[in-house]
């Protein structure tokens, strides 16, 4: 199976504080990555950095055999221009903690806008499109719903939707339901369920361990940024190797 994401001694700090200290990490094509760890591990800013949302201080990344944000002249990294940066995102579906919709557009308006605007779709197909894929999320009846209208459960699905729209080659979830109240965490879930039984690449960055379990095919474990332990489910969960892992588990378990 090809690899999606490689990515080679990343390293990443704000000021004196160390985020990402040497992450080495391949996602295969087809699989769902969890990434767990405790608040502050580096999770969310090693997603960010995939994308090209923050750049990285050393290291490399390549999704689906391009290096993000830079091209590569001899042993140098020269970082691309911005309009070929947000290219490269077109190709990779972020699914934010706190939804991210336009508020002053309907469901349906923020599904459609992406395409037309970063993929030069025809509006009519950028519709058709947004349209199935709001079927797809179990929000086909609300297209003429402002956010405003929906729970945070319908507005995180809505969003999944919008990322999808751009057909992502790869789609990141920072924390999807974590702001969610609970009863409404199950059906964002399911929705990401779907997609993993479809065969989409995704990296989750979840607290949800039932979901890890269901459905990772490699969990990540992080602490102090970097990767503590790594492997299938039914190791790092039922048997984690490390004390930092036990640790963590002990606590969300």
């Amino acid at each position: 199976m090809s690899v999606m994401v490689d990515i080679r001694s990343v390293h990443k700090s704000f000021g004196p504080l160390k985020v990402l200290d040497g992450i080495d990490l391949q996602v295969r094509t087809g699989e769902v990555t969890v990434v767990l760890g405790p608040s502050g591990s580096g999770k969310s800013t090693l997603l960010r950095t995939i994308n090209h949302l923050e750049k990285v201080d050393r290291g490399a990344i390549s999704v689906d055999g391009a290096l993000v944000g830079y091209r590569r002249s001899g042993d140098r990294l020269h970082e691309l221009p911005e309009r070929e940066i947000l290219k490269q995102r077109t190709r990779i579906g972020f699914v934010f903690q706190n939804f991210n919709l336009f508020p002053h557009l309907t469901v349906l308006e923020n599904v459609v806008e992406a395409p037309v605007a970063a993929l030069k779709r025809s509006r009519r197909e950028a519709e058709e499109t947004a349209r199935r894929l709001l079927d797809r999320v179990g929000l086909a009846d609300k297209a003429g719903a402002y956010p405003r209208q929906l729970s945070g459960g319908q507005q995180q699905r809505v969003a999944i939707a919008r990322a999808l729209a751009l057909e992502p080659r790869l789609v990141l979830f920072d924390e999807p339901t974590s702001a969610l109240d609970p009863e409404l965490v199950g059906e964002v879930l399911d929705v990401i369920k779907d997609l993993a039984q479809q065969g989409t690449t995704m990296i989750v960055v979840t607290h949800e361990i039932g979901f890890a379990r269901e459905v990772a095919d490699t969990v990540v474990f992080m602490a102090d940024g970097r990767i503590v332990e790594q492997g299938p489910p039914g190791e790092v969960l039922d048997a984690p190797r490390h004390e930092r892992t036990r640790a963590f588990l002990s606590k969300v378990l």
